[in-house]
């Protein structure tokens, strides 16, 4: 077939469909070739923009890291670093582009994935989207222009209009960027803040009020009337410290008359210890806290729970905000002689981590780059940064370069268990108990697989009696027995690994004995090969903390396959108002000090993200769930907008005024009028249709406590509650099946889940508890309980069948009702005072005349049934059976594991252990623990 080309001098040239493609070619590099009709065709200039701001973060992205990254090693022959290598084409000898015809350019071809045979990239999940392809195709349908990126890229208004972008650093747009449109809107959190004037409202005296009142009256409301002082004293105790108010708390604050009693009441709380236990636990649930390391080798973290009790004690100290985030992410740069700093920087390793005798050392040293580098951003900037890690990010304005960038900062970071000498106001007492244990279990075990080796060794001895060799090397290598296992049975063999690594597990645990703290310090890459041997990282001498440390690439696509060019560290590009101070937008490349300028600009009072991203995070707390901002770790565009920005933007510029302090924060919100309103409204109806969130809080926001709150509350009303402070976690009983059950360390089976022995141990508050990775306690998880494996900005709050059984049916839930029960017939001799002291204790208030006809009505059936049915004692197993499968030869095996702690377990309270009276009590007060005026707050 012959075809004719029309020239743009008007020359009809024919040419032969066999040799289209290569002649379509030689007259796109001379000139002479019209562009498809019918699609407009952009400019030279604007061609060269789209390739210098588009185009060419696509094929770093998508392409190079198999074309062009390795000249040696290229796939395909094909070389994508060069306009030249796309004209020459890969192994086929066809060229990747016809400049001018994109229908005709198997790189376009193949993006578009039309054709099965050639679809690029080969990976589904790394397909092109629409736009990207238009994208190719609009640079080709140009003549495919490839500039100079070294030299700035001018473009035209039309370019500025249909693809520019709306951010503007202080150092101008720099070439990295993928140029962006996007809508102010979307960006609100890096304009800088300005306090902006109070809304002008008669009737708000304070200045939270004006706000809120503010918008209500734009949309014609009006604010909830004042709630009952019964109601708003249980609402702040439990907000400020997770635990009721005492009978006597509550009738202290009714009888105070004064116009500031509440104000006494906010600030008693705010002194209270337990302000620091409720308001540390959100900060916990933010940095992903735990006592594990999780993944398949879940050992403990000795030492861990220092950092939690450094949490608490800076809440307790009103720390200001901005040391609190200086010395969680450069706490020994900034003074490391000072303990708590040291301790703080426990924050940087607090994510899941693992390197065993399997990983590659650069892979897991780059899983922990990753996951600090987007910790950072989410728990202080409430920006997420691992989607820049692949790309330049999707809807916020993060470029790839920033993303590394910010990561190098975190270069010279090691591991390190620092010694650090238990202060005065730690707390080691439980040591006493504990540490004999330990070193039992830990001694039986070495004794036991000394056994093992002792029989071993002796086969081998008679082996070389037998062969009459001396020692084992004298014999020739087809007769030398294995050492290992040598002479053992396969139950033996076995029995030796498991021992191994029981060894191990307990090892770890004697580590928690050590004044260490799980921390950090500043140097050159160590050999992680000793992770696999040692069970602590203790701080090398000063010469190994010399050196070059590790330089960052960016990785194309975020692979370590893939590395481009290194970059120094520096800070995020698009924040206003911020850059000046940390010369074009870098860091000090000395191995100290890059984390501390960092931790500055973070804390800086100019920056527009970090008073923010705190104000909302509290204001969320206090008002059931509902943030300012409702994605309190997420302030970019897939979060949600401000629902009152003025009024956050007045509160961070206040709460930086007032020295960062989180308690005047506190004190501020919790005298306003919007917070001490009523939970219901005249005009709830209307109310439900014009704004069913709740956003413009006409009302008090209804909130059911947190799991925490609902188990400790519990503790509390019974008079169990152990209210000791600090120190390592101690163990709560949980589901017995569930803490039997085998959980599994690579290779082996970790050791039984068993309860502290004696119930003050067991009933202290539950942000003292142990915490697993890879062993949730069933009743906290069904209750929403957070995993620690990412970061939770905001707890969840579902309504599940299966949180009807934990809470009716639960071990734990009949051990308080009937300890409530005791309390009950202990403190008062009659059935009618019971009642009302047992709502005193559980909801503030006396029942009413209904309720306690109910509540005897019930309390009688029961003493019925409860006459003729005796309990039956149930005994604590001290021993379980484990089997596993032998990796070797597949075979099953078993063995006993003993449970030594429950061979001197004290229980609770049991129903064997009192009369059918008591038994019948704590039926009501199961049903009572169970009412949604127990387990909420409105």
């Amino acid at each position: 077939a012959i075809i004719g080309i029309l020239t743009s001098s008007g020359v009809i040239i024919t040419m032969h469909l066999m040799h289209c493609r290569r002649g379509f070619l030689a007259l796109a590099m001379a000139g002479v070739l019209l562009p498809a009709q019918g699609r407009e065709i952009l400019s030279h200039k604007d061609a060269e923009g789209l390739f210098a701001t588009k185009i060419y973060p696509l094929l770093q992205a998508k392409c190079l890291g198999c074309h062009g990254e390795d000249p040696k090693n290229l796939l395909a022959e094909f070389n994508m670093l060069t306009r030249q290598g796309l004209l020459k084409g890969g192994e086929s000898g066809e060229p990747a582009i016809v400049p001018a015809h994109p229908e005709e350019s198997p790189l376009y071809i193949s993006v578009t994935r039309e054709n099965k045979d050639l679809k690029m990239p080969p990976k589904e999940n790394d397909r092109l989207t629409q736009q990207q392809v238009e994208w190719v195709r609009q640079w080709i349908a140009a003549g495919a222009p490839w500039p100079d990126l070294s030299q700035p890229v001018t473009r035209s208004d039309k370019w500025d209009k249909n693809y520019g972008v709306l951010v503007k650093t202080s150092g101008g747009l720099s070439p990295e960027w993928t140029n962006r449109k996007y809508k102010p809107e979307d960006l609100w959190a890096y304009q800088p803040i300005k306090k902006p004037s109070l809304p002008k409202v008669v009737s708000a005296k304070h200045p939270v009020d004006a706000f809120i009142q503010h918008k209500l009256k734009s949309k014609g409301f009006q604010p909830a009337p004042p709630v009952d002082k019964r109601t708003l004293i249980r609402r702040a105790t439990f907000d400020l410290t997770g635990l009721p108010p005492t009978p006597e708390e509550v009738e202290a604050f009714l009888k105070d008359d004064s116009p500031d009693s509440f104000k006494k009441v906010v600030k008693r709380l705010l002194a209270s210890p337990h302000y620091g236990e409720r308001w540390g636990q959100h900060w916990l649930d933010v940095v992903r806290y735990a006592d594990t390391s999780g993944f398949s080798n879940d050992y403990e973290r000795p030492n861990a729970w220092r950092y939690r009790d450094y949490v608490i004690r800076s809440f307790n100290q009103d720390k200001p905000y901005n040391q609190f985030v200086i010395e969680q992410i450069a706490g020994d740069e900034l003074d490391s002689k000072n303990p708590d700093n040291l301790i703080a920087t426990g924050f940087l390793r607090m994510g899941p981590w693992e390197h065993t005798g399997m990983s590659v050392a650069t892979v897991t040293r780059q899983q922990f780059l990753d996951d600090v580098t987007h910790a950072v951003g989410v728990t202080f900037l409430a920006q997420g940064l691992r989607c820049a890690s692949c790309h330049d990010h999707k809807f916020d304005p993060i470029p790839t370069r920033d993303y590394y960038r910010m990561q190098a900062v975190f270069g010279p970071v090691q591991f390190a268990d620092r010694r650090v000498s238990y202060q005065s106001y730690e707390s080691i007492s439980s040591f006493a108990d504990t540490k004999p244990r330990t070193e039992r279990v830990l001694k039986e075990a070495q004794a036991e697989k000394q056994k093992l080796t002792d029989k071993s060794n002796a086969a081998i001895a008679a082996r070389l009696k037998e062969l009459g060799a001396k020692k084992w090397e004298d014999l020739p290598e087809n007769l030398r027995p294995r050492r290992r296992f040598y002479g053992l049975d396969a139950l033996e063999r076995s029995m030796d690994k498991i021992l191994t690594k029981r060894i191990a597990y307990s090892q770890r645990e004697m580590k928690r004995y050590e004044s260490l703290a799980f921390s950090v310090y500043d140097g050159p890459l160590p050999n992680l090969a000793k992770y696999n041997r040692s069970p602590i990282n203790h701080l090398p001498p000063k010469e190994e903390r010399r050196g070059e440390v590790q330089e960052v690439h960016i990785l194309k696509g975020g692979a370590l396959e893939a590395p481009g060019e290194p970059v120094q560290p520096g800070v995020l590009s698009a924040v206003n108002g911020l850059n000046l101070q940390i010369k074009q937008r870098q860091i000090s490349k000395t191995t100290n000090g890059r984390r501390l300028a960092l931790a500055r600009w973070i804390a800086s009072p100019q920056n527009p993200l970090t008073a923010r991203v705190i104000v909302s995070r509290i204001w969320q707390h206090h008002f059931a769930g509902n943030g300012v901002v409702a994605t309190p770790n997420d302030f970019g565009k897939m979060g949600t907008k401000p629902t009152h920005p003025e009024l956050l933007d007045w509160l961070a510029t206040w709460f930086m005024e007032n020295g960062w302090s989180l308690k005047e924060l506190h004190y501020l919100i919790m005298t306003s009028a919007t917070y001490q309103q009523s939970g219901s409204h005249l005009q709830m109806a209307k109310l439900g249709e014009a704004d069913s969130n709740n956003e413009l809080l006409a009302y008090y926001p209804t909130r059911r406590l947190t799991a925490e709150e609902i188990r400790d509350a519990m503790l509390a009303v019974t008079g169990e509650l152990n209210h000791e402070m600090r120190g390592p976690g101690v163990y709560p009983e949980i589901n017995n099946e569930v803490a039997l059950q085998p959980r599994h360390i690579m290779g082996s089976i970790a050791p039984a889940y068993q309860p502290s022995p004696r119930p003050e141990q067991r009933n202290r508050r539950t942000i003292y508890a142990f915490r697993y990775r890879t062993l949730p306690d069933p009743m906290l998880e069904v209750l929403n309980k957070p995993g620690s494996d990412i970061s939770c900005a905001r707890r969840e709050e579902t309504t599940v069948a299966t949180q009807v059984f934990a809470l009716f049916n639960s071990e734990f839930a009949h051990d308080r009702a009937l300890a409530l029960a005791h309390r009950l017939r202990k403190e008062h001799a009659h059935e009618g005072t019971q009642i009302d002291a047992a709502y005193r204790l559980l909801f503030g208030r006396l029942p009413s005349r209904k309720e306690k006809e109910l509540c005897l009505k019930h309390y009688a059936r029961m003493i019925s049934h409860h006459g003729e049915h005796e309990p039956v004692k149930a005994e604590r197993p001290t021993s379980v059976q484990r089997h596993m499968v032998e990796e070797m030869t597949g075979e099953e095996f078993g063995w006993d594991e003993e449970l030594d702690i429950m061979k001197h377990y004290v229980p609770d309270l049991k129903p064997w252990d009192v009369g059918p009276e008591t038994r019948a009590l704590a039926e009501v007060c199961l049903v009572l623990l169970n009412s949604n005026k127990f387990v909420y707050v409105r």
